[in-house]
């Protein structure tokens, strides 16, 4: 078992890692589209359809992921000014209104704000808890500060601190926003444990001197073969019980 018994903090990522963003968003797509769909027909007094096909949907999502990675990246390389989730993914709502032909200002409005209403994964909640019956747990963000209150109260999240890397005006892997962790944690980054689905963000954590842990989830970034992680787990269960097992 690799040693665990120095880390003294244990950050993790949130969206993709503690929630699942991808599912939410695609059923967030599919209800908007589906409600302009029975809009549509109750005004041409045709009956409702099945709902929009997988296929439309998923384009749709892929349309949003590509927009926020894409303006995320211009952020880093400093071609577009700073700029909160809560601006980026009201773009990537338009955009996707815009690809569906959606018109209702409602609807996309709460497109917009979907990020505030995903789901945890089936063993964040109990997994979180019984971590934090040993280590001070920190969630580390993407989401704007307003997007992460309202999701960690819709999902339920519970960390004895929640940091937004609107913060560090910044978006991971820059450096500065793994350091509010750092900061936070009051202690050498070798003591602090960051776990993410995702091998480009611990690539970043690493970068910084932190640890780092993967746990695997539907539609994250599995590590590449030269990736040298301290720890993997299939789930959330398997890596509390490795980090808890020297306490």
């Amino acid at each position: 078992m690799p040693e665990v018994h120095d880390i003294e903090a244990v950050v993790f990522d949130v969206l993709g890692t503690m929630v699942d963003e991808p599912g939410g968003l695609r059923a967030a797509i599919s209800e908007a589209v589906s409600a302009s769909a029975e809009r549509s027909d109750e005004r041409s007094d045709d009956g409702p359809d099945d709902g929009p096909a997988d296929a439309t949907v998923d384009h749709l999502l892929t349309v949003w992921q590509e927009h926020v990675e894409h303006e995320q990246q211009r952020i880093a390389k400093g071609s577009r000014a700073y700029a909160s989730t809560e601006v980026i993914d009201r773009e990537a709502a338009h955009r996707v209104a815009g690809r569906a032909g959606l018109t209702d200002g409602p609807a996309i409005e709460r497109l917009a704000t979907a990020s505030q209403r995903l789901a945890p994964w089936h063993d964040t909640l109990a997994g979180l808890a019984r971590l934090a019956r040993h280590f001070p747990v920190l969630g580390l963000s993407h989401a704007g500060r307003a997007t992460l209150l309202r999701l960690n109260a819709h999902a339920g999240l519970r960390w004895h601190q929640a940091l937004s890397a609107e913060d560090a005006r910044a978006y991971k892997p820059a450096p500065e926003v793994y350091r509010l962790a750092i900061d936070a944690a009051g202690c050498a980054p070798e003591r602090v444990l960051m776990v993410a689905a995702h091998a480009w963000d611990l690539r970043g954590a690493q970068a910084v001197g932190m640890r780092t842990a993967y746990v695997r989830r539907p539609g994250g970034d599995p590590p590449k073969s030269g990736d040298t992680f301290g720890l993997h787990a299939e789930g959330l269960d398997e890596l509390v019980t490795a980090l808890t097992a020297v306490q």
